[in-house]
């Protein structure tokens, strides 16, 4: 059976997994009072993306079933499951009074740890261990450079989603643009099978997102993020990584002095794109 078709496959199990896993889940977070008012003052659960690390295991434990699991994915699982419980503590014990890397950082200064801030500490923590267990026993002298930026990318695209995730759909809409892009970047040469599974549950999930049925939440967009970092640092060679690390930065530099939902609000364009699939009552 070829790659191809087991990727296609993989994405379908994805998709069959993450619509089981909210089944579920939309009803316990409703009934355990994990809601929130989004952007226009409606409760709705949040947390949702919780969801994604069990869809992507189920899908691994059926590799393992079919001997088509790498041992190399055991880094990924161990990576999406620790951001997203690290998002879940923020969605579900975060104040909302303190924003942003200055913020945050800012308090840990004066002696506070917010949440958003041990999210911060602890998703760097897991973006160093991502990027060291791509390195060679042996050889870190010479790819100190590289544990370095792939552990800027993992930790800032891990954030970037989550400055896109303050309207529905549009952090969901910004994963699948920004792993087109990586797929292009690297010629193609990505590892489906790696990719599938998100994949699937992200075209399930997406409808619910767009109609404002539920937020994923940190919980979830940590996940994007992070996937899209960890595919930067294993496919893409050193002058694009290198190129996405500026646009990265940049981004965090413009989002932490201007309002990024404004910005797409004056953009004709990316407004359309932003309000494409939502309904009138969900702006």
């Amino acid at each position: 059976m070829s790659i191809a078709l087991i990727a296609v496959l993989a994405i379908l199990s994805g998709a069959v997994a993450e619509g089981i896993v909210l089944y579920f889940l939309l009803s316990m977070l409703r009934e355990s009072g994990a809601v929130r008012k989004n952007y226009l003052g409606h409760d709705i659960p949040v947390g949702a993306g919780i969801g994604f690390p069990v869809s992507v295991i189920l899908v691994f434990i059926v590799y393992m079933l079919f001997s088509r699991y790498d041992s190399s994915f055991s880094t990924y699982l161990i990576g999406i499951i620790a951001i997203s419980f690290l998002g879940f503590i923020d969605d579900m014990l975060g104040q909302r009074d303190t924003l942003g890397f200055k913020g945050h950082f800012g308090a840990l200064f004066q002696g506070k740890l917010t949440t958003g801030g041990f999210k911060a500490l602890g998703g760097g923590v897991v973006a160093f261990f991502m990027a060291f267990s791509l390195v060679t026993p042996g050889s870190l002298g010479h790819n100190l450079g590289n544990i370095i930026v792939n552990t800027l990318i993992i930790a800032l695209f891990t954030n970037t989603l989550n400055l896109l995730d303050l309207r529905p759909g549009r952090a969901l809409k910004g994963y699948l643009f920004f792993l087109l892009l990586i797929g292009l970047m690297a010629a193609g040469k990505v590892n489906w099978l790696l990719i599938a599974p998100l994949l699937g549950a992200v075209l399930v999930y997406l409808p619910v997102d767009l109609k404002a049925r539920a937020m994923m939440g940190d919980a979830g967009s940590n996940v994007l993020g992070l996937t899209l970092g960890y595919c930067s640092a294993i496919h893409l060679p050193w002058p694009y990584r290198i190129g996405v690390l500026i646009f990265l930065i940049a981004m965090h530099i413009y989002t932490e002095k201007f309002s990024l939902t404004r910005t797409i609000e004056r953009v004709p364009w990316l407004r359309a794109i932003d309000q494409l699939g939502r309904s009138n009552e969900n702006g």
